[in-house]
């Protein structure tokens, strides 16, 4: 007969504990900036902060072999810009999931960001604590912005009329539960709060969106409202927060 070993697996809570947090990246040029961030996540139960970066060059050389879950994209930095930085993290590493945090709120500038790849867009005045509810938001598959980069997102949309067509033809195929579904998602309204709206339950909200992805032929929520705002010329996105306090505790 064989020996049976009687020894318990006994689950490391270090282990347990670092598998249930989410890791961020930061990929930012202002050296007081990055360090009040790096800062900031080291002190916030639930966030680890895996590396920072002073360039792109230097996030896309080691960035890839850590695989956070989200990351903080500066647009403004030395050499290769955040935008391009974006588009060549997402095809080394397609789920990599970004967040575009920065001073521009240029219209053009946001289509670019998103159209490389960006999962969100937020404003460096957003107070801290907001900056980790996005974290959080586009982890969930969320894809947060400022209201009024959302209404320039618009207008860069309505000046890229080439592809309404197309995006018209595609949306037309959504049921109108579903329509229903992505326009409260273009409203910036949380799953939680659209299953309230429409009196169905969370995991029915999620079935929900991910047919919408599939009929769209997108990946994720940003996209799919991008989507949207094509067809419909110009909807109102308020993927929002609003800039309350910055990082440096001014409001």
């Amino acid at each position: 007969m064989g020996v049976v070993n009687s020894a318990v697996t006994r689950l490391d809570p270090v282990a347990v504990l670092e598998s249930t947090m989410i890791k961020v990246s930061i990929v930012e040029d202002d050296a007081k900036l990055r360090e009040t961030l790096v800062r900031y996540f080291a002190g916030q139960p639930g966030y680890r902060c895996l590396k920072a970066y002073a360039n792109a060059e230097a996030a896309l050389a080691d960035l890839p072999l850590h695989l956070p879950d989200v990351v903080l994209m500066d647009i403004n930095l030395p050499g290769m810009s955040g935008i391009e930085c974006v588009a060549k993290l997402r095809k080394v590493t397609p789920t990599l999931k970004i967040i575009m945090l920065t001073v521009f709120e240029e219209g053009e500038q946001v289509f670019q960001a998103l159209s490389a790849g960006a999962f969100g867009y937020l404003v460096k005045s957003n107070r801290p604590a907001k900056i980790l509810e996005a974290i959080r938001e586009v982890f969930d598959g969320g894809s947060p912005m400022s209201g009024h980069i959302a209404r320039k997102v618009v207008q860069s949309f309505q000046s890229h009329a080439a592809a309404n067509a197309a995006a018209c033809e595609e949306t037309e195929s959504l049921t109108a539960r579903e329509l229903e579904v992505l326009q409260s998602l273009s409203r910036g309204h949380p799953y939680k709060e659209i299953a309230n709206e429409l009196g169905i339950s969370l995991s029915t909200v999620r079935t929900y969106i991910q047919r919408i992805y599939e009929k769209l032929h997108v990946h994720s929520q940003t996209e799919a409202v991008m989507k949207l705002a094509r067809k419909q010329g110009g909807v109102t996105l308020a993927m929002g927060f609003k800039s309350d306090c910055s990082f440096f505790g001014r409001c």
